[in-house]
């Protein structure tokens, strides 16, 4: 796959001025909506774009058969569930601030910068991204590291196949990607109390990148993603805890060695580079053996027990043939 230079993009394939325009015209005008949350234990939260707010997305649905790695049956939380609780330290520490506050957050234009070991570094328009890459709806079970989980139909494509647009060399070994810093539109980000050194970085191993389950969304629920869940491209990860899967990415940078990832910097006895999902590794502060999956409620908790790779131990556990994971945890 390629992207290439305007000049050398035939006119049957630029996309049209008022389709631009139109979509220029929705990224602006997402609103605050006020949506109850009855039933989920939490408080009512504004939200950063509402469900009839969000661009409707052309995408192929998860196949429903059983050696499908991507397919689960389990019920996914609804889009209310997962648009208002939600980790997102750019916008507050507390789950409902990004559902509140994000909608400061400019996502129209959006372009990724490709750095390092690549035969094709540069600027990437989002929107020539998207041109290459055919979207597919896969149902995930994402789970955080404070022993919470939801299950959430994202929409996006393979990071593997974004990772072969640019051609990276025998050197690159890891990616690091980084969240936007945008301190005027991110709350979070001017908070004098916050530990972390902006902008938020992650990493992955690229054995690990190249692994069909890890996946760029820019949608959910069938609809472009919402501010607060980490507009307009996220990577998902889901044997891994939450703070993995990164969001509102603007930068790919291929590195021979292991980049020092936020959380890791922060807290290393607590937050590891790996991060994989382990009930028997806990957290110094809690076990991570059982999770509550959400929607929950003081009578109907859902607590379950923690699954090793969050459940995809078929798909990811030869990765980590040979190693330690209490020690690279």
């Amino acid at each position: 796959m390629l992207i290439r230079s305007p000049s050398g993009i035939p006119s049957s394939e630029i996309t049209p001025e008022s389709v631009y325009l139109e979509r220029r015209q929705f990224m602006q005008g997402l609103g605050v909506g006020a949506i109850a949350m009855a039933g989920l234990g939490l408080p009512s939260v504004g939200l950063a774009a509402s469900d009839d707010a969000r661009q409707a997305l052309a995408f192929s649905p998860v196949a429903k058969k059983a050696d499908n790695p991507f397919y689960t049956d389990e019920k996914a939380a609804s889009f209310v569930e997962a648009s208002s609780y939600n980790n997102f330290y750019e916008f507050g520490t507390n789950k409902t601030d990004p559902a509140k506050h994000a909608h400061t957050l400019t996502t129209d234009p959006w372009s990724v910068q490709v750095e390092g070991h690549v035969a094709k570094p540069g600027s990437y328009p989002l929107e020539d991204i998207l041109k290459l890459m055919t979207l597919e709806e896969r149902i995930y079970r994402l789970r955080c590291v404070e022993a919470w989980s939801m299950v959430i139909p994202w929409v996006g494509f393979s990071l593997a196949d974004l990772i072969s647009v640019f051609e990276p060399t025998s050197d690159a070994k890891y990616i690091e990607f980084t969240t936007l810093h945008r301190r005027e539109e991110m709350r979070g980000q001017r908070s004098a109390f916050s530990t972390i050194d902006w902008p938020y970085t992650e990493g992955l191993r690229m054995d690990e990148a190249m692994n069909p389950l890890a996946f760029m969304s820019v949608g959910m629920y069938g609809k472009t993603l919402p501010n607060q869940n980490g507009a307009p491209i996220r990577l998902v990860v889901p044997w891994k805890y939450g703070f993995k899967s990164i969001k509102s990415i603007v930068k790919l940078r291929f590195t021979s060695s292991r980049p020092k990832t936020s959380w890791e910097s922060i807290a290393p006895s607590e937050y590891g580079f790996y991060a994989n999902v382990n009930p028997t590794v806990s957290h110094p502060r809690w076990s991570q053996a059982y999770e509550r999956r959400l929607p929950s409620s003081l009578l109907r908790p859902s607590r379950i027990k923690t699954e090793m790779f969050n459940g995809y131990g078929d798909q990811v556990a030869g990765l980590y043939k040979g190693m330690n994971l209490r020690r690279y945890y």
